[in-house]
């Protein structure tokens, strides 16, 4: 019978907790005009692309065949990335821990005193004792929601540390393969400014040249020289940040392909309206704003009373005295109310703590969404300026070819001298290197428009169990 009561007691408590529904964070439109009232989003980019959904798997458009292997490489042992996932099984633990408050908590104590027993009492016996507050007014609740908003948002911060990643990875791929060029440059630089000494070298002892000549011609070489050994600290540094993004020792050793990959097709952008929807850092900002709606909730409701029922059961023996009550076991059934009355203004400001909190997330999630606009915009009008400059430099590389060539045939004939060579050897490697450096830059913008549309590089991951929560 007692036991049948309980159980009654029980479901209507719980009933009566879920009866008083708590209050939803606002709804993600609602947000974006409250968080972005001075942006105007336009129906396109205003540096152009195409308005066609962003999908597929960015990383295959180069079609280099390195890069997969590498990313997951990087994936598997990169140090930042196992700090965010560990970040993501805290965040799942917060979860239950909250969400254990709304589940009754049971105990039992056990005593055993016999003629021997240590305290000489003789009491033996069984003590269990339950207890459920009744979330009447959602505390509960809006810390168990907190903690899912909180949750999603560090999932959501793993993927975009994961896209991260990837891109970053890309582009020291890229850039350490531009370094191992550069090199290349600058070794046929300094070679022929090597060949023109030997070439004055030549002439001085045919009598055709001059000490001069040859102290002008060596003296142009130490400038190559160093400028070469610069290029080899650059690509040994850029290996090096390479290696240490894949967790590997940062030796300078990892072998790298022998030229740029080409510039995929253009992208996709998709539409302005859609960027915040599928920006993981985006969403991981949305989703604080939720947690810090939460918890303002949390913090208003633990200004009103707590009401909580009490259940407990014993059977108790002795061996050296006589019990008052023989009937074993004994049930008891009860309820607490615990009502705050004066805590020196604590709960009240705790209230305004958590409202701004919320001001803040909201803020926050402002700043992401208009860095995201701008990070888009911003790679898509860099590709297009340096598309416009690698046509410009190739054709400037051609030109300066063609100057030097013109150049070496007046030397060899003697109508100019060898620092016509000179000037026209140091035009030609400023064009190539620049040629270079554009070709490299051009290829790690894509990454960053890739990156800033929030594109995925690998297969659709399903959405984590926390973000279809909270949703």
């Amino acid at each position: 019978m007692r036991a049948r009561a309980a159980r009654w007691v029980l479901a209507v408590a719980a009933s009566v907790a879920a009866s008083c529904a708590v209050q939803q964070p606002p709804p993600a439109e609602d947000l974006r005009r409250e968080a972005l009232p001075n942006t105007s989003v336009p129906a396109v980019f205003k540096a152009g692309g195409s308005a066609a959904e962003v999908t597929g798997n960015w990383l295959a458009t180069f079609g280099d065949p390195a890069l997969p292997a590498l990313v997951d490489e990087a994936l598997a042992y990169n140090a930042d990335l196992k700090v965010a996932a560990a970040r993501v099984a805290q965040a799942a633990g917060y979860v239950k821990v909250a969400g254990a408050a709304l589940l009754p908590a049971v105990g039992v104590t056990a005593h055993g005193g016999g003629k021997l027993g240590g305290d000489g009492s003789g009491l033996q016996g069984v003590w269990l004792s339950g207890s459920l507050e009744l979330d009447v007014w959602g505390r509960v609740r809006y810390g168990r929601a907190a903690a899912l908003a909180q949750s999603a948002a560090a999932e959501a911060d793993y993927a975009y540390a994961r896209q991260s990643l990837a891109a970053l990875v890309t582009k020291a791929w890229f850039v350490a393969i531009e370094a191992g060029l550069q090199r290349g440059i600058a070794q046929v630089t300094l070679g022929s400014s090597q060949e023109l000494l030997r070439v004055s070298e030549d002439r001085l002892r045919v009598g055709s040249g001059s000490d001069q000549a040859v102290a002008e011609a060596r003296a142009n070489i130490g400038p190559y020289r160093d400028t070469l050994r610069q290029v080899e600290l650059s690509r040994e540094q850029a290996l090096r940040a390479l290696e240490l993004l894949l967790g590997r020792y940062p030796a300078a050793e990892i072998a790298v392909a022998d030229r740029l990959a080409s510039v995929p097709a253009d992208v996709p952008v998709g539409l302005p309206s859609q960027l915040l929807e599928r920006r993981p850092d985006v969403i991981a900002a949305e989703r604080r704003v939720a947690a810090a709606f939460d918890r303002v909730g949390e913090a208003k409701a633990a200004q009103l009373p707590r009401i909580s029922l009490t259940a407990g059961g014993s059977n108790i023996s002795s061996d050296l005295f006589v019990l008052k009550d023989h009937s074993n076991p004994v049930w008891s059934f009860g309820a607490n109310l615990l009502a705050p009355i004066y805590q020196g203004g604590a709960l009240r400001a705790q209230v305004e703590i958590r409202s701004a909190e919320q001001a803040q997330a909201v803020a926050e999630y402002a700043r992401a969404g208009q860095r995201a606009f701008g990070e888009v915009e911003g790679a898509l009008s860099a590709e297009l300026a340096l598309r416009d400059r690698a046509v410009i430099l190739e054709t400037s590389v051609r030109d300066n070819e063609r100057a030097l060539d013109l150049t070496r045939i007046q030397f060899r004939v003697g109508t100019v001298d060898q620092r016509a060579v000179e000037q026209r050897n140091m035009a030609l490697y400023a064009a190539r290197t620049s040629r270079l450096r554009v070709q490299s830059e051009l290829l790690a913008q894509r990454v960053n428009l890739f990156l800033a549309l929030g594109g995925g590089f690998g297969e659709p991951q399903a959405v984590p169990v926390a973000m279809k929560q909270a949703q």
